[in-house]
């Protein structure tokens, strides 16, 4: 049995999620007449109390089309250094939207309303870049599953507001955070022009993410998604996936919680530990004492039929999910306290 905690993109459907795509009526998304994919989007529109979505195939072209949306070529958006939107998107904001990145030192990929108004640029002084919109990243990947405060997005929106700024949400992980914290997707809604949110991640379908926003902003949209080679055709086999994740995937993110807060209690007490960050969600990061080798580390784990993946910098991650069972997790705990 292979211990995969990589990352959550690598669960396999579920018996009855394979059921409701195999079943699923489709038809042809570029004229909008996928009925499954239709639906997909009025669901997640409602439930976040926004105007409309739209279907992606990747959680970055998502993320990618939003930028373009929200800014002009030479404006700024606003991120924290590890956001994903500049670390894991291949320079799309530079190459898609011609936007340059002004990186905040957050806390855990988290960034503050206050750090945010002394990073943007003063409108009347056109040497530098203007600034136009903000992207924040709701849990964050790179800082362990780290979950914002509400009260924190609505400062954010103040600053956003008296400035003129867009906001968008990276929500690859969204439902993590909305489980977590007890979250109404519909104030989601309220504070943020725009949402993305994957699919394939925690809720464990094949491929897939929505953008969500309000009509004005989302016009351009499904143009921006075929210039970026983004339409899709009988993609309703896809949206099925997704719809069954609604109903079904949800509720039991909270397992993923539990098992990812009892490894990391289970790495603070071994002696070849040297620090776990706090453990909110799904992913877990942790260091290795100085001495001992990452790549080494990684090896042995290996061996043991477990993959663990690596950040850099000495950074280790740890990520459960749909297809990480309690006999797993029971043999992983196992296995590491076993380690010499």
């Amino acid at each position: 049995m292979i211990i995969d905690l990589r990352s959550d993109t690598f669960t396999k459907p579920t018996p009855g999620m394979l059921e409701a795509i195999m079943n699923a009526a489709v038809g042809d998304d570029v004229y909008k007449e996928d009925p499954t994919v239709n639906e997909l989007e009025r669901r997640f529109a409602e439930m976040f109390g926004m105007d409309t979505a739209l279907f992606f195939p990747t959680g970055s072209m998502s993320n990618q089309v939003a930028i373009k949306l929200h800014t002009q070529p030479g404006d700024q958006l606003i991120c924290d250094k590890w956001a994903h939107v500049y670390n894991y998107e291949g320079g799309g904001a530079a190459f898609n939207s011609g936007v340059t990145c002004n990186l905040i030192d957050g806390d855990r990929g988290m960034i503050t309303a206050e750090a945010i108004e002394e990073g943007i640029s003063p409108f009347d002084f056109y040497h530098t870049p203007k600034t136009s919109l903000v992207c924040l990243e709701n849990t964050t990947n790179k800082g362990g599953g780290a979950c914002y405060n509400f009260e924190e997005f609505h400062k954010i929106r103040k600053v956003c507001d008296t400035h003129g700024l867009g906001l968008h949400l990276d929500g690859a992980r969204l439902m993590n955070a909305i489980v977590a914290k007890k979250e109404d997707p519909k104030e989601y809604g309220k504070i943020f022009d725009s949402i993305s949110i994957c699919l394939s991640k925690g809720l464990g379908t094949p491929l897939g993410t929505v953008l969500l926003g309000n009509k004005d902003l989302m016009q351009g949209a499904i143009r921006i998604r075929k210039i970026l080679g983004g339409a899709m055709r009988q993609v309703g086999f896809m949206a099925a996936a997704g719809i069954y994740a609604l109903d079904n995937h949800i509720d039991r993110l909270a397992e993923d919680h539990k098992r990812a807060a009892e490894i990391a209690e289970v790495l603070t007490k071994l002696p070849y530990i040297k620090s776990v960050e706090p453990t909110e969600t799904n992913i877990v990061i942790f260091y290795l004492i100085e001495g001992l080798d990452v790549a080494k580390f990684l090896s042995d784990m290996n061996e043991m039929d477990v993959k663990i993946s690596t950040m850099g910098q000495g950074k280790l991650r740890i990520v459960t999910h749909l297809d990480y069972t309690q006999e797993l997790h029971d043999k992983f705990l196992k296995i590491l306290n076993n380690y010499k």
